[in-house]
């Protein structure tokens, strides 16, 4: 099966959304949103995909993966976070401008190449931003976390991930010195979705409501 770029985008993009749904299935105007294309345009390919097996409708509510699909998103996603890995860790690309050109490159990364990259890096299991990397059998690590807007004054943990999708976010957390893997403190927290203090390595930060909800973190 020829599987084009186009393809590869809308079946990774519907991973992430079943992802963010607990696996509940994605409406055609949560897919055009978060591609940015027409609602038409997504139903036109989301056509297409269920043609070639990599979707199934779901009665008045959208479309969820096949096996085949999830195998194809996860593919596409493992080279993804591999890029970034390999972008940051080796070319000292900035973590808030890897997500751009692992995009690009995802779409064109051999098997051969892809098997490089992850020796190169020592079969890294998780990409700059603390995304898991799925396994080389298709397998994507299962690792629950919260977001830090849901704690409360007192809790403790470690900040294990953040989207890669906003780099003013990203240029944030990296002027301040915060990266995944580091532990902190909810210092205290306003109603209303107010910010967030928190205390990292010994340091109190402000974190604005929006920035405090992407980023997830281990109690």
């Amino acid at each position: 099966m020829q599987i084009s770029p186009a393809v590869e985008d809308y079946t990774k993009a519907i991973y992430a959304l079943q992802e963010r749904g607990d696996g509940c299935a994605v409406t055609t105007n949560a897919l055009a949103e978060r591609l940015g294309v027409t609602p038409a345009s997504a139903s036109a390919m989301v056509k297409k995909l269920a043609g070639m097996g990599l979707v199934s409708h779901v009665r008045y509510r959208g479309v969820q993966l096949t096996a085949k699909g999830s195998a194809i998103a996860l593919e596409v996603i493992r080279h993804h976070r591999l890029l970034e890995a390999y972008l940051s860790e080796s070319l000292g690309v900035p973590w808030d401008r890897v997500h751009d050109e692992a995009e690009v490159l995802e779409h064109v990364l051999s098997e051969e190449l892809e098997e490089l990259i992850a020796d190169k890096l020592g079969n890294p299991t998780h990409d700059p931003h603390g995304d898991p990397i799925p396994t080389r059998d298709g397998l994507m690590p299962d690792e629950p976390t919260v977001s830090l807007q849901t704690l409360a004054t007192g809790d403790c943990g470690r900040f294990v991930r953040i989207s890669d999708a906003d780099p003013e976010m990203l240029r944030y957390l990296a002027a301040r010195g915060i990266a995944p893997g580091d532990g902190f403190e909810v210092i205290d927290k306003q109603p209303f979705d107010g910010p967030v203090f928190a205390r990292f390595a010994g340091e109190v930060h402000v974190l604005g409501g929006t920035l405090a909800r992407a980023m997830r973190v281990e109690l």
